[in-house]
């Protein structure tokens, strides 16, 4: 695969993507980060707003797994196809192929720990790649631990869950976008149960 066709131009190109809490845009066909103790429900609330399959990719050795009562909140099971490799290198390859061969709109990949830039502009490629051959912008999302931290993806998102007493509340933050500034909003769930901003504009440091 030839790097070098990763393009100041390619990062700009119009794919539609998937929207978020009805404020933010997640660009298709570019790969995206995920991270924070809630890192899973903000990939299911993304799952949320588009349709049809998901591929799921989790670390066969890890033992944290999707608790499909908590899946069922957010989305139907149904929709998702899940992978275990037994090895590290294995859960970015099968994301790879499943973004270049594009069939899915979603791709979703558990890492143990934040990939370098290489395998980044990798999934960039093979995602355009399925765009052009299927005209399917696949989304991929990067769930990676702690503060994540994978060089060059689109941009990076953490989700950390900060409940009242009465409602389920969690912190969104943007920690890097290509065409957006970082920024932090507070979440809760409306009373459809659907999650929403309950500000509309950043929240600003004391």
């Amino acid at each position: 695969m030839d790097l070098t066709k990763l393009t100041r131009q390619s990062h700009r190109r119009d794919r539609p993507g998937l929207p978020l809490l009805g404020r933010f845009r997640l660009a298709g066909a570019r790969a995206h980060e995920l991270c924070g103790p809630a890192r899973r429900r903000l990939a299911l609330w993304l799952a949320a707003e588009g349709a049809g399959p998901i591929l799921w990719i989790r670390p066969a050795w890890h033992p944290d797994r999707l608790h499909m009562a908590g899946v069922r909140a957010e989305i139907d099971p149904a929709r998702l196809i899940t992978v275990e490799p037994d090895r590290p290198e294995d859960i970015l390859w099968t994301m790879e192929e499943a973004l270049r061969a594009g069939l899915l709109p979603l791709v979703v990949a558990e890492l143990p720990e934040p990939p370098g830039l290489t395998p980044v502009r990798r999934l960039h490629l093979a995602a355009e790649a399925g765009a052009e051959a299927r005209g399917t912008a696949a989304l991929a999302l990067l769930l990676t631990p702690g503060d994540g931290g994978a060089a060059g993806v689109e941009s990076r998102w953490s989700l950390t869950p900060a409940h009242g007493s009465e409602a389920a509340q969690w912190r969104l933050a943007r920690l890097r976008g290509r065409d957006a500034p970082p920024g932090d909003w507070p979440v809760g769930r409306g009373a459809d149960g659907r999650p929403h901003l309950l500000v509309d504009r950043a929240v600003e440091p004391a």
